[in-house]
């Protein structure tokens, strides 16, 4: 499994060696046609490492490594990184995280004022479309070889990394244009309701053109994750489209459910818990990729970013913080969580809860650092100690031994975007939303992930228990910091609201209600200047 990573990511490299400029839509990231010249796709295994490239444009930032010639022009490179702006926007606009960096765009996220103008919300809406246009192109080319077996999978996986790109684009920014060939034509703006079918339609396409359940290679995806980005579509369908499809959402999420993925619980670093392998740096291998339906591969030699898991293992260290025990070579001093986070573990604390003395928690996946750190935050700016620190995400494996990466600048930990506890969540929530699941199943479902994170039955729930409080903060215990909690709250209606605070919401220390304009981002200034078939969305 560890090779077929390397030689997956070795695809991905060679490929990104190709350069580019843009010119499909106008816009800053690069145009994908360059890679896509006739040699490329002269033969099958070509293909395969044009493929790469589309993977590639959700981990990695520029044509040269880390650093030096980036995508998208406007912003640093390792902030343009897919993973690193979608934690910005879906955790730190949220009581999941802070941080006290001050870089252009970043304190408005938390403070929830950003503007049309905000360098974030732009590259984020740049990355999106650079993952289409590389989409685009490579289907267009590929297709005059779909005679052969692989490349119709190969097809297939671009049009699942594009339906993935367009659901991120709907959730952030709503009725954003939909392209699917290469023009240079300005494309019309669409409905939610229209960008959601288009999604909804390419997913059910594929579903059945995709590779069965754990037939392709890790890193790759296969029609299993067709099905669990259709439970989440399904899931939300009453913010996009204003239309209940709970029953949709259990029946994909039943799906996922059969498929041959399970739920890791290998405690291969013999801890006591299985959770935290998921995080570890060999996740692609010591059982932690039986649950990963869809991640994002890093590797410290041969996919350097100083975005995904590099970004959020340094952030996350400061403080009395020894960066050896997470198998870097420093900390950047910037992440943390509220005490809202933590207070969802309130019920499985023993010792101190107020910073400085060491807690321990029956909850394992209450993964936070206390010694100096404070859990109430007076300040957020420069004040790396107001906050408890996270310890989620390590680049050391399941022996303790450090990442490949000799220097401890770059991690090799993989980063799911898609798992199989998300799945698990969401038939639980949809059924109790009024679908068509079973509660008992759900029920157990729910002790299923408990008894991994508490080692034992004691934590397990009984249906009495099982309602959307509970479930919001069990997504919450679960998922923090995998890029869910902004689209948890809008669904629940706890994002703007003031009936849901945390600290610094609003800009305000005890927090405060915003507008509900803000439940979905802006669309980029410079993107209404270059298309005006474009429609700001409302308030902005």
């Amino acid at each position: 499994m560890k090779n077929n990573k390397y030689i997956w990511i070795a695809s991905i490299v060679s490929i990104m060696t190709f350069s580019s400029c843009t010119n499909e839509l106008d816009q800053s990231p690069i145009d994908p046609d360059s890679f896509t010249e006739k040699n490329v796709f002269s033969n099958v295994e070509n293909v395969k490492s044009a493929l790469a490239k589309v993977y590639a444009s959700l981990v990695l930032t520029g044509q040269s490594g880390p650093a030096g010639d980036a995508d998208i022009q406007g912003i640093d490179e390792g902030t343009s990184q897919f993973s690193r702006m979608l934690f910005y926007m879906n955790e730190l606009t949220t009581d999941h995280a802070v941080v006290g960096w001050g870089d252009p765009g970043l304190p408005d996220l938390h403070e929830m004022s950003w503007s049309s103008s905000n360098t974030l919300t732009e590259a984020m809406y740049y990355r999106l479309a650079q993952v289409v246009s590389f989409s685009n192109s490579f289907i267009v080319n590929a297709t005059p070889l779909n005679d052969d077996v692989e490349v119709q999978y190969y097809i297939a996986e671009a049009r699942f990394l594009r339906a993935y790109a367009y659901y991120n684009l709907l959730d952030l920014y709503g009725a954003v244009p939909i392209t699917t060939t290469i023009s240079t034509e300005l494309p019309l703006q669409m409905t939610r309701k229209q960008v959601f079918e288009f999604v909804e339609g390419e997913l059910l396409d594929v579903q059945n053109l995709l590779k069965d359940s754990g037939a392709n290679e890790y890193g790759r995806v296969d029609k299993v994750a067709a099905w669990a980005l259709l439970s989440r579509l399904y899931l939300n369908a009453e913010v996009y489209i204003n239309e209940n499809k709970y029953n949709e959402c259990v029946t994909f999420s039943e799906k996922v459910i059969n498929s041959s993925y399970i739920i890791n619980t290998i405690d291969a670093n013999s801890n006591g818990t299985a959770y935290d392998e998921l995080f570890l740096a060999d996740n692609d291998s010591n059982g932690a990729q039986n649950e990963f339906i869809f991640a994002l591969n890093f590797d410290g030699l041969n996919s350097q970013t100083y975005a995904g898991t590099t970004f959020l293992i340094h952030a996350s260290i400061g403080g009395t913080m020894d960066p050896a025990d997470f198998g870097v070579n420093g900390g950047w001093f910037g992440l943390r969580t509220t005490k809202t986070l933590v207070q969802k573990f309130s019920s499985s604390v023993t010792g101190s809860d107020s910073g400085g003395d060491p807690i321990a928690w029956s909850d394992t996946r209450a993964m936070f650092y206390t010694d100096g750190q404070n859990l109430e935050i007076t300040t957020i700016a420069n004040e790396f100690t107001d906050g408890y620190a996270v310890t989620k995400f390590k680049n050391v494996d399941s022996n303790g031994a450090p990442g490949s990466d000799a220097t401890g600048n770059f991690t090799d930990t993989d980063l799911p975007m898609i798992r199989l506890a998300e799945i698990y969540l969401n038939y639980a929530e949809a059924t109790v939303r009024g679908g068509a699941g079973s509660i008992g199943t759900a029920v157990d479902l729910m002790n299923e992930l408990r008894e991994r994170a508490y080692g034992n039955q004691s934590g397990n729930i009984v249906s009495g228990d099982l309602d959307i409080s509970f479930i919001m903060n069990e997504r919450s215990r679960e998922l923090y910091w995998e890029g869910f909690r902004r689209t948890d709250l809008i669904r629940n209606n706890q994002f703007t609201e003031s009936s849901y605070l945390w600290p610094f919401k609003g800009g305000v220390a005890q927090g405060i209600g915003v507008g509900k304009f803000r439940d979905n981002f802006p669309f980029p200034t410079n993107i209404i200047l270059t298309n005006p078939n474009i429609e700001q969305n409302n308030k902005y």
